[in-house]
């Protein structure tokens, strides 16, 4: 008689285990409302800049990476390679250039500035 409840709470036990799992989507993470770029002695001539105003001032890009919101514009010139980020400023705001990276060809680091002073037309 002893083994009739056992059952029951294992079985009731058993159960609960196999109940459907709530599955919650990963929530994007909200952009802010406000440009965050932030000025960096040197390079105020590219950060906050447009694609536009990027092309005009490097000529057209040897790259042009997308990913969801963010745009990667490359240029390479003798001296360097600079990778430009661009991201919306604000929700649906238009793509700003928000930090710049510079090497050698060969991968070693430059400083950012100079290699914007060598690309420049």
């Amino acid at each position: 008689m002893m083994r009739y409840p056992v059952v029951l709470a294992l079985s009731v036990g058993l159960a609960a285990c196999a109940a459907p799992q709530k599955t919650v989507a990963p929530v994007r993470p909200t952009l802010p409302a406000r440009s965050t770029t932030l000025p960096v002695k040197g390079l105020e001539a590219v950060l906050g800049k447009g694609q536009r105003d990027l092309e005009r001032m490097f000529g057209t890009p040897r790259l042009d990476v997308r990913e969801f919101d963010a745009r990667k514009l490359q240029f390479v010139g003798n001296a360097c390679v600079l990778d430009v980020f661009l991201y919306p400023e604000g929700a649906g705001g238009a793509q700003i250039a928000t930090y710049v990276d510079a090497r050698r060809k060969d991968g070693q680091s430059v400083d950012r500035a100079a290699c914007v002073d060598a690309l420049r037309k």
